[in-house]
């Protein structure tokens, strides 16, 4: 047998960046926008595509043509969730912070220096920000929880993401400057909460708050985001005291499951 162009841990590597990047959004990816952000070539990516929808983890949208998250990752997901038991404990605070907000919540965990949303609780409030949604990614410090996260890392790690933050940060480098989050950085510890003003989309606020593992480590945050006039400044300190009693109560559930 003649070895296939991509072996081993490379395979493993881009097949696992393809289902991050597919993952990001409901509505999937068109391959354009897979080749460019994998950096594969475009038959290399077709070819991983087509061999990871033969095994049922991904599917092609017949309308828009789309690759989309198959059925086999949701059958893996589920087997997985017995594992992390979050939904059983992330949800209820999810679901006290909405009503009593009236925002959207959400709770997101840490993947190396990404947070990924993983549930989401719509709010009463009819007029909505939709920046972030199950398996929406952003680089530690951009966005409300990758602030709260990063805020309350050793400070060595938080100097390890800031020393080469153009790149960390990516497309969100413009709005977020350096300058900018490191004055976030020190809100966010002094405060306890974080404060996003608009910085991923203009008008749409978030602010979280870190929820620690065993260790004392931010591992998970959770967040609300709305529209800027439901973020008025006469109104932040309630909702982060709401914010952070949440988090407490779920890193004591973590702590002790």
């Amino acid at each position: 047998m003649n070895p296939s162009p991509v072996q081993g841990a490379q395979v493993v590597s881009r097949v696992a960046a393809l289902l991050r990047i597919v993952g990001r959004k409901p509505e999937g990816s068109p391959l354009v926008e897979l080749v460019r952000e994998s950096g594969l070539t475009r038959p290399t990516a077709h070819r991983l595509l087509s061999s990871l929808a033969a095994e049922g983890l991904l599917d092609q949208d017949p309308h828009s043509g789309n690759w989309v998250l198959g059925p086999e990752i949701l059958l893996l997901g589920s087997v997985a969730s017995a594992r992390f038991p979050l939904e059983d404990i992330a949800r209820p605070g999810l679901r006290r912070l909405a009503e009593q907000t009236g925002e959207s919540a959400f709770f997101s965990i840490r993947r190396g220096a990404e947070t990924v949303c993983l549930l989401r609780e719509e709010g009463s409030f009819p007029v909505r920000s939709f920046v972030l949604h199950e398996g929406v990614r952003f680089p530690l410090g951009v966005a409300s929880a990758g602030t709260a996260i990063m805020a309350f890392l050793p400070a060595a790690e938080q100097e390890e993401l800031l020393a080469g933050w153009t790149a960390h940060a990516g497309s969100f480098a413009a709005g977020h400057s350096e300058e900018k989050v490191r004055a976030n950085l020190a809100a966010t510890r002094q405060a306890g909460y974080s404060v996003n003003p608009g910085l991923v989309l203009e008008g749409s606020w978030g602010m979280g708050a870190a929820v620690f593992d065993r260790r004392g480590r931010p591992a998970w945050a959770l967040s609300l985001t709305g529209i800027e006039q439901r973020f008025r400044e006469d109104r932040r300190e309630f909702l982060g005291r709401l914010l952070m009693d949440e988090a407490h109560r779920i890193s004591l559930q973590l702590q002790g499951s």
